[in-house]
């Protein structure tokens, strides 16, 4: 399930507003039956029903996924540094190694 930031986030890019400051413009609480939206105060955006977050329900799976992704293949890449010497020294060898990295840890 996405997390209730993560489907804000694609409400507002969907509809125009490309930041959104937690600390100011929406306000999350959980009350232990899960997160909603206390407060928001997006500037010429209304505040979202429950339906309308519920459809990028989806497309927040596929981001907070393809962010893990994105996390993982940066780790395993190692240090730009060292990438580059490796490159230097046989660029074949990195293509092979940055390909398995990629094919191990495929985006949706």
């Amino acid at each position: 399930m996405a997390n209730l930031s993560t489907k804000i986030k694609l409400y507002c890019e969907a509809n125009g507003v490309s930041s959104v400051d937690f600390l100011k413009d929406v306000l999350l609480q959980n009350d232990g039956s899960g997160d909603y939206i206390k407060e928001w105060n997006v500037s010429g955006l209304a505040k979202p029903s429950d339906s309308q977050i519920s459809s990028y329900e989806t497309a927040g799976n596929t981001k907070e996924s393809n962010n893990t992704v994105r996390s993982t293949r940066k780790n395993l890449y190692g240090d730009i540094g060292d990438q580059l010497d490796e490159i230097y020294s046989d660029i074949d060898a990195w293509k092979a190694r940055i390909k398995k990295i990629k094919d191990d840890n495929p985006k949706e």
